[in-house]
């Protein structure tokens, strides 16, 4: 995913999942900030933030000895927050690692690849990202998905549906105003699972959309980076991220790609 510039700062539901876990030595609570509406990565589950990103992080944190909590604060108000490093002191929400961001952020070692993906309805013409210039598209505004079809379709170009979130998106192919909506992988897959009976079609396209890698999102200069990057190769090295993987995906991670990136 996630986004690249700042839209305004929406008001967001907040409500927390803590985690236990041992306090660190100076007796302090790091304090996570998330968007939980990208399932199967982060969501709510009732009153609970769930997902992979949070058994993911309860992982990491555990193993480096950290006590903390998860609040979904919304995307604007979690960059924000985090940035300023005063009332969260990290974010984690399927944030991919860019040049760009890393001007304003430090980041955690890479902990999840990911890639763009199309859905669109059975029968459509479209089978790549080149078939979509001239059509109808919905994004998450200022995703990564947002800068790719940005620089396909031009930024002035009407027919690009920059939405709130992806399930507005979802929602104008599902309404027929859009021909496709581009998203990251895990989200577009846990769709077509869900929706079987809605005949969708998801496509990849390595060619136009490469890689990406998430990581967990810090403020310039933090501590925290030192103490969770070790917890993090630890959790893979040791299994339990495939675990935690399988869990949500139901096949085996490639974990030394992941640990090859830095």
């Amino acid at each position: 995913m996630k986004k690249v510039i700042f839209s305004v700062v929406a008001a967001a539901l907040v409500l927390t999942m803590t985690a236990c876990g041992a306090k660190d030595s100076g007796g302090t609570k790091v304090k996570f900030a998330t968007d939980a509406a990208y399932a199967p990565m982060e969501f709510m589950d009732k009153d609970k933030v769930s997902g992979f990103d949070i058994d993911f992080v309860g992982e990491v944190m555990k193993e480096a000895g950290l006590a903390y909590s998860v609040t979904n604060t919304g995307w604007d108000t979690m960059l924000t927050s985090v940035q300023q490093g005063k009332e969260y002191q990290a974010g984690i929400s399927s944030v991919s690692i860019t040049d760009e961001r890393k001007q304003t952020y430090d980041y955690s070692a890479p902990y999840f690849e990911s890639t763009n993906m199309i859905l669109v309805k059975e029968g459509s013409p479209i089978k790549s990202a080149a078939d979509l210039k001239d059509k109808k598209v919905a994004v998450q505004i200022s995703t990564t998905a947002d800068t790719l079809m940005t620089k396909i379709m031009g930024s002035d170009n009407k027919s690009l549906k920059r939405m709130d979130n992806n399930t507005l998106a979802l929602l104008e192919l599902e309404n027929n105003g859009v021909d496709a909506v581009v998203a990251d992988i895990a989200i577009i897959r846990e769709y077509v699972k869900n929706n079987p009976n809605k005949k969708l079609v998801s496509i990849a396209d390595p060619k136009n959309f490469d890689s990406e890698y998430y990581g967990i999102l810090l403020p310039k200069g933090s501590d925290l980076k030192a103490k969770i990057d070790p917890a993090i190769k630890k959790v893979i090295e040791n299994g339990t991220y495939a675990t935690v993987y399988k869990k949500w995906f139901g096949q085996e991670p490639d974990t030394k790609k992941l640990l090859d990136q830095k």
